[in-house]
């Protein structure tokens, strides 16, 4: 292990920096100014970028760390334990992330404390906003053995190593509640969303959802950081998880179409409408064709088939959730929306610190696999990060 810190700036990372910085200046400016001085909401659309994209499909994406924590811990697949640090760290940015966006969609955000205080257990969102934040909670907990690694304060690392198991519990439940509950939200729009989106089960779908997302991101985020540090992708791993998000998406596509079977709407699907087409798009593009090439051994042997079909399912559980904030909605309301650009200066701010905390955190703590002749991690608990160091 290294002795000092190191974060080597590179004219991409100065790039990230800046789009950070105007990130935490528009901010100021909103929490100063208000919500109508940086954004284009409404009280016809008070859901835009921040809750649509930075929160639902942030959310979704951050999804590797429950379902890895799933397969590894409770299905006991220890062959996937070298990703399971990684998609620990990005689900743990991610929640971060979201939690920044919720705080910024608050009309009146000096009132953030009063879920802690007053108890609106009948709201979905009270749900929502207690999970997340619990759940970050955990995350923070878990990410704290890695931490004391690296920063050694020996009673606190035995404390959080008896702790561990109630915390992967803890893991696994509470993002399954917030996941379900964030499809939730939608029940009440029956007379507002689409008929091809809104559904009683549509809780089930998002987090079906964000489960089968998690192997995908993983692939995507393993391969990625990857080449950026000249290693060699997992792709053993890669190909085993394929396997999991091919039969999850299939499952999805079935109860997919019994619902709308179910409920007579089937047949809008085809109408030629333009959510009918952006339906058809979701469904074809992003769950059919991944399932597709999931299946054909000559692709999902091959790096770049395993990396396309995942780019592809990432891609398509982004482009559900768009259809559902804003396709499904647009008609019943009646008005136009489209991000302001500090919305957006914002949203790729709070995504360029995701990704330049990542960087930190990677080259400065034992996130990802050792290779061949490093020392490499061997895990000898029931956690993400518990383990000990030993030659390979």
């Amino acid at each position: 292990m290294q002795k000092s810190w190191s974060f080597k700036l590179t004219p991409f990372r100065y790039v990230l920096i800046a789009l950070a910085g105007i990130a935490v200046i528009v901010a100021l400016a909103r929490f100063i100014l208000g919500l109508g001085a940086v954004t284009n909401l409404s009280d016809e659309w008070p859901w835009g970028l921040w809750i649509g994209f930075d929160l639902l499909c942030g959310i979704a994406l951050a999804g590797g760390g429950f379902s890895t924590a799933f397969i590894v811990h409770v299905l006991h697949k220890d062959k996937y334990l070298p990703i399971a640090r990684a998609a620990l760290l990005t689900s743990l940015i991610g929640y971060i992330i979201a939690l920044v966006s919720l705080l910024l969609d608050i009309g009146r955000w000096t009132n953030f404390w009063r879920p802690f205080f007053y108890w609106g257990y009948h709201s979905v969102l009270f749900e929502v906003f207690w999970c997340i934040s619990l759940y970050t909670t955990v995350q923070v907990l878990e990410f704290g053995d890695i931490f004391l690694e690296r920063v050694k304060i020996v009673p606190l690392k035995k404390i959080l190593g008896y702790a561990m198991t109630p915390l992967l519990i803890l893991g696994i439940v509470l993002p399954s509640l917030h996941q379900s509950s964030l499809g939730s939200l939608y029940i009440v729009t029956v007379d507002r969303l689409n008929p091809l989106w809104w559904s009683m089960i549509i809780p089930f779908f998002f987090v079906w959802s964000a489960f089968f997302l998690g192997p995908a991101m993983v692939t995507i985020e393993g391969t990625l950081a990857a080449r950026a540090y000249n290693r060699k992708p997992e792709l053993p791993v890669f190909q085993s998880l394929t396997k999991v998000t091919m039969w999850m998406l299939i499952v999805y596509l079935i109860v997919k179409i019994i619902d709308l079977k179910y409920r007579g709407v089937f047949d809008m699907a085809f109408n030629g409408s333009f959510e009918s087409n952006m339906f058809l798009i979701e469904m074809i593009g992003f769950v059919i064709i991944p399932i597709i090439m999931y299946a054909i051994p000559s692709i999902r042997t091959k790096l770049w088939g395993v990396v396309t079909a995942s780019a592809l399912v990432v891609i398509g559980v982004i482009f559900n959730r768009m259809n559902v904030v804003f396709t499904g909605m647009a008609k019943s309301v009646g008005s136009s929306y489209f991000p302001s650009i500090w919305e957006w200066l914002i949203t790729i701010g709070m995504w360029s610190v995701l990704i330049l905390a990542y960087l930190f955190v990677v080259e400065n703590f034992p996130i990802l696999p050792k290779e061949h002749g490093e020392e490499k991690t061997v895990s000898t608990g029931t956690g993400f990060a518990s383990g000990t160091s030993v030659k390979a």
